[in-house]
């Protein structure tokens, strides 16, 4: 269909071109305006419209192509640049075009010098305003967003996707008062939830219903505000979808999905993950350190138990296998931090000085 409706278009435009080429050359050039019965019917310049059309007939297939190609690579441009910075690059366009136009009027009488300056002028000044606003985009942002002198800057607006709804500890944190900014919820992920919550599988129906339950909790319970938004199904996958809508509005995306953690950080994309907040507000456990903790299993090694603190941190206690279901004390002897999050060695306080 591209193909058609550019082979109409060159061949059309073709013709144009050809038509007024040849009228402009009977101005210039003697046997053509010899020819009164040629100029006065245009017969010239039909010829002349043909043939160039002719020649745009048979290159419109390479056009086409090229087009297609330019689409295609502005596609996978525009998806890599966030909305913001499209917007800033705009913006510092078209400031740069208007200061290098009223900066060179003075010029402008110099002899053939002041009839190409204004276009190398305004290049360079439309690049450099370009460049600037959008380095600076963040600067510029905050210093006209602040309600005045110590005022607070704007707020960024947060997406929420699935897998941070499901856990539920978004509603709790926006209870502490620790988010600002709207939440937006799109339309796509409340689709997935109700999906899950329809699944014949108990475990996934369960999450699913415990979402959509979290999210009512957000929307009525807590003063937080909530935009719900319609984003049109252009077949990507939702981490996709996400990672766009993120990149348009200005938004942080907000998730417990690693391999979504890992998608936004190379689109550029801020994001907060649930996990790393709680393992950063995890208290601090150092060496020698003394807890009471239960023992409610053994462990892998000989004579081990294991024990959990109230935030779900496991401690293996050595000697601990002979307390089983008993409150004991113990001493911490090392801390390790691992990617499915802290583990605490400790040793019952009865065997320190063994």
């Amino acid at each position: 269909m591209l193909e058609k409706v550019v082979r109409v278009f060159v061949t059309l435009f073709g013709v144009l071109v050809g038509y007024s080429l040849v009228r402009q050359l009977e101005l210039y050039l003697p046997f053509l305006s010899a020819q009164p019965v040629l100029v006065k019917y245009h017969i010239t310049a039909a010829i002349g419209g043909i043939v160039i059309g002719i020649i745009g007939y048979f290159l419109s297939p390479w056009i086409a192509r090229t087009v297609k190609e330019l689409g295609n690579w502005l596609d996978r441009v525009l998806v890599q640049i966030p909305g913001q910075d499209m917007v800033a690059g705009f913006v510092g366009i078209l400031l740069g075009l208007a200061t290098g136009t009223l900066l060179i009027q003075p010029f402008r009488v110099i002899p053939i010098v002041g009839e190409y300056l204004p276009i190398v002028s305004n290049l360079l000044l439309a690049y450099l305003g370009m460049f600037i606003l959008v380095k600076k985009r963040e600067d510029i942002v905050s210093a006209f967003s602040r309600k005045g002198a110590g005022g607070d800057a704007r707020t960024v607006d947060k997406i929420l996707d699935t897998s941070v709804i499901i856990d539920g500890r978004i509603a709790d944190i926006c209870d502490a008062g620790f988010v600002e900014g709207k939440i937006i919820i799109p339309r796509f992920v409340l689709d997935e939830l109700q999906h899950i919550a329809d699944s014949s599988d108990t475990l996934k129906r369960n999450r699913g219903r415990r979402g959509l339950d979290i999210l009512n909790r957000i929307q009525k319970e807590l003063k937080v505000p909530v935009q719900i938004i319609d984003e049109p199904d252009d077949g990507l996958e939702v981490d996709s979808r996400l990672v766009k809508l993120a990149q348009r509005l200005g938004a942080k995306i907000v998730t417990n999905d690693y391999n979504l953690n890992k998608v936004c950080e190379l689109q550029g994309v801020p994001v907060l993950n649930i996990n790393e907040l709680a393992n950063a507000v995890k208290p601090v456990v150092l060496p020698g350190e003394e807890m009471d903790v239960q023992v409610i299993k053994d462990g892998k090694e000989a004579g081990q138990g294991i024990g959990y603190l109230d935030d779900g941190t496991m401690i293996v206690v050595d000697g601990g296998r002979g307390h089983i279901g008993d409150t004991v004390s113990v001493t911490v002897t090392s801390v390790l931090q691992t990617a499915a999050g802290r583990m605490i060695f400790a040793r019952l306080k009865n065997n320190n000085n063994s």
